[in-house]
């Protein structure tokens, strides 16, 4: 057992864990944040993606203590009171989501993908991006649609900032 220390959604958490914890499970099983999503158990699906220290990571492979002393931000940690994140409010607009599983990791997956490419997204680099995503649902036009209006939107959120 180990006691990590980290913030998550900007509040410190501390926790005894056994040294084989998932980030994942820390996330759902202790902390009680379900949004993030086990889909696979194996990396391939990007459920599970959070952001540690501002990048975009599959947290089943995370160890916890690989986390510890980090900064988490879960798909609960992005909106901002009562006001949707830009890109969860481009998913609503657009229609990117149907049954809603996958939404969390690929929604923070296309904000780290909006920060890393700013304004030289196109629909071949999100496709491109988001190959580490799967969607059992759609065939992919409205989440693309959805990175791409939402890329706009976050450009005009920063400048009023």
């Amino acid at each position: 057992m180990s006691t990590i220390k980290l913030t998550v959604n900007g509040k410190t958490v501390s926790a005894e864990v056994e040294d084989r914890t998932l980030l994942v499970n820390l996330l759902r099983d202790h902390l009680n944040l379900t949004g993030t999503h086990i889909g696979c158990d194996t990396s391939q699906c990007g459920a599970c993606v959070v952001h540690i220290d501002g990048r975009a990571v599959k947290s089943c492979t995370v160890l916890v203590g690989q986390a510890n002393g980090a900064n988490v931000t879960t798909i609960e940690g992005i909106a901002r009171a009562d006001e949707l994140h830009p890109m969860q409010a481009a998913f609503r607009d657009n229609h990117g989501l149907q049954c809603g599983y996958c939404t969390p990791g690929m929604i923070m997956s296309a904000i780290d993908i909006v920060h890393r490419y700013g304004g030289r997204l196109d629909e071949e680099t999100v496709r491109q991006e988001l190959e580490g995503n799967i969607c059992r649902c759609t065939g992919y036009h409205n989440i693309v649609k959805s990175v791409l209006d939402a890329a706009g939107r976050m450009k005009v959120a920063q400048a009023a900032e």
